[in-house]
């Protein structure tokens, strides 16, 4: 553990409870909504559209109830890295590599993060020691990943479905979201909806300029593959709103009060609820690997967090 660094109470009840869960469905849907952008946007779009249309929401936010962005230079490089780390990098990774790869293989690949964090947190954030207990969890929560995403996912690693790039895109991304998680929880402590809106702002501006030196490269075809529909347009309209404005409020706040190997969590939790959503907006049928691999998520959430459990159980 880092010298220096004080102890921190880290809350775990049912108020963090119910944010993992909010953050759970709103960056679960975000790889259906990124997949209807796709229809019309290139990578590049998304990731601008999404960063600005989500800063421009809770900039107006922070209008709204009179908040101030902090002045301090320390805090703005916090907000730098956090918005190239957290933000700009692993979203475009992530778009980038859904147009070419299967969204299993996109979910066994993002499953990796908690195994980022599980190292870090050991050695940079007070409390959150790496045990057997808690390496067993999420070993068993990545079976649970394996299960539902089903073997067509696996057998795409050596397949020629898989773009070997498009793979080590989403891997990235997913060490991206580890590497973030710690320098969350060691940034100041600030308001949420503050941290969320210079953070996005900034990403927003890096990923904006990188669109318009495509478009005066290439034209349209730097923004745009397709003609914009309806169903795009909303679909990135969502994805900037809720998937990325709010989930980034949401974010903040609960890797600061039960810390990131907490926040991990939802890593086993997405593809669950990806999968609810496929099968209440698309119509697609649960194949029983569904409810066999939910049963090995919930096990092993229910193993990491054994201790914290046995904590708030009446004696």
């Amino acid at each position: 553990m880092t010298a220096g660094v004080a102890p921190v109470l880290l809350r775990q009840g049912p108020a963090e409870w119910g944010l993992l869960l909010a953050l759970v469905a709103l960056w679960g849907s975000s790889f259906m909504l990124v997949r209807v952008s796709l229809d019309a946007f290139t990578p590049v779009a998304v990731t601008a559209g999404r960063l600005l249309i989500g800063a421009g929401v809770l900039l107006l936010v922070l209008l709204a109830t009179r908040r101030r962005l902090p002045l301090g230079a320390r805090t703005w490089v916090f907000f730098t890295v956090m918005a190239v780390v957290g933000n700009a990098l692993p979203f475009f990774l992530i778009a980038w590599g859904q147009a070419s790869i299967p969204s299993g293989l996109t979910g066994i690949l993002m499953a990796v993060m908690p195994l980022v964090v599980l190292v870090l947190a050991h050695f940079f954030v007070a409390g959150e020691h790496l045990n057997a207990r808690r390496l067993a969890g999420f070993v068993l929560g990545f079976v649970g990943v394996v299960v539902l995403t089903g073997p067509e996912a696996v057998a795409a690693l050596v397949g020629r479905e898989a773009s070997l790039l498009s793979q080590l895109a989403v891997l990235g991304a997913a060490v991206c979201y580890g590497v973030a998680a710690i320098v969350a929880r060691r940034g100041p402590v600030l308001n949420p909806v503050v941290t969320a809106a210079a953070v996005l702002s900034i990403a927003g501006i890096l990923v904006g300029l990188g669109l318009l030196a495509g478009i005066a490269g290439s034209g349209a075809a730097g923004a745009l593959h397709a003609q914009v529909g309806l169903a795009p347009g909303l679909a990135l309209a969502a994805l900037g709103a809720l998937s990325t404005g709010l989930a980034t409020v949401v974010y903040f706040s609960l890797v600061a009060r039960a810390g990131p190997t907490f926040l991990s969590l939802i890593n086993y939790l997405i593809p669950v609820w990806a999968v609810v959503l496929g099968a209440l907006v698309l119509h697609e049928r649960l194949p029983p690997r569904a409810f066999a691999a939910l049963g090995l998520i919930l096990a092993g959430v229910v193993i990491a967090r054994w201790q914290s459990l046995r904590r708030r159980s009446p004696a």
